[in-house]
């Protein structure tokens, strides 16, 4: 594998184009400086920037694992961005998203992944549900699939509600070593049937030193005003939690051979 050394660009937002309704944290469509479509992930949404964070570290982890995601971008908005808005709720998102938020790139013309029309073989099924564990993500469920399939290639969208431990953050070490319980949920789980060459595969590429770059991305102001923690606080618990996670995948895979063996 080629030496990880990720570069996240920095756009401007021009331009609100569409809300995307179906998301809880109203995401949307906008117009960036350098001419291109972007899903827009806002820090003033309800679950607040620790969605960003999990969106971001989620994302590159998936990237690292050979999985094909959207271009992540930090996504800067000022304050004077939406005030012709005529929807007082999104208004209000906009006022509470000045600063940095996070874009995804848009892939115009895709369609969502429907496990009915497209199979996904065992190596790569085994692998997202194996990442999947690591990063506690409960939003990948045949009611919600959260892959698009574009110009017939798999790609991996969403990952703002993984990393959920961080939201009661004290209990990070008990949190890391625990399974996985919603794999049985996964809409993968089925095609899965390689789960333990996955574990080998990915364990072998996200060693330490890849997970302190990916965490070392996240923005220093996203990270503060947790109570009694600093920046650099924060940023070492989320680089302990998945180094042990991932130290202690054998945990999470017995649970997805589990929930697989029950489910087929």
């Amino acid at each position: 594998m080629e030496q990880y050394s990720p570069q996240i660009r920095t756009v401007n937002v021009l331009r609100y184009v569409t809300p995307l309704r179906e998301g809880g944290s109203l995401p949307a469509i906008a117009e960036a400086d350098d001419g291109f479509l972007y899903v827009l992930k806002f820090r003033g949404a309800g679950q607040g920037v620790k969605a960003l964070i999990a969106e971001l570290i989620g994302g590159e982890i998936a990237r690292v694992l050979g999985f094909k995601i959207p271009e992540i971008v930090f996504a800067n908005m000022d304050e004077a961005f939406g005030r012709t808005e005529p929807d007082e709720e999104i208004q209000d998102l906009l006022k509470a998203s000045v600063g940095l938020n996070l874009g995804l790139h848009y892939l115009s013309g895709s369609i969502t992944f429907d496990p009915a029309v497209s199979s996904v073989d065992a190596a790569l099924a085994s692998r997202i549900v194996w990442m999947d564990c690591l990063l506690m993500n409960v939003d990948r469920t045949c009611r919600n699939t959260n892959m698009l399939m574009w110009f017939r290639e798999l790609w991996l969208i969403d990952h703002g509600a993984a990393l959920y431990f961080h939201h009661s953050i004290q209990n990070w070490k008990e949190q890391a070593v625990k399974p996985f319980v919603r794999v049985k949920d996964h809409v993968l789980l089925p095609f899965a049937a390689e789960l333990e060459r996955a574990d080998v595969t990915c364990r072998s590429i996200l060693t330490p030193e890849v997970i302190r770059t990916i965490v070392s991305l996240v923005p220093e102001e996203w990270l503060t005003g947790e109570e009694g923690l600093s920046a650099a606080d924060m940023r070492r618990i989320y680089e302990q939690f998945l180094i042990t996670r991932i130290n202690s995948s054998e945990i999470f895979l017995k649970e997805a051979q589990h929930a697989r063996s029950v489910s087929i």
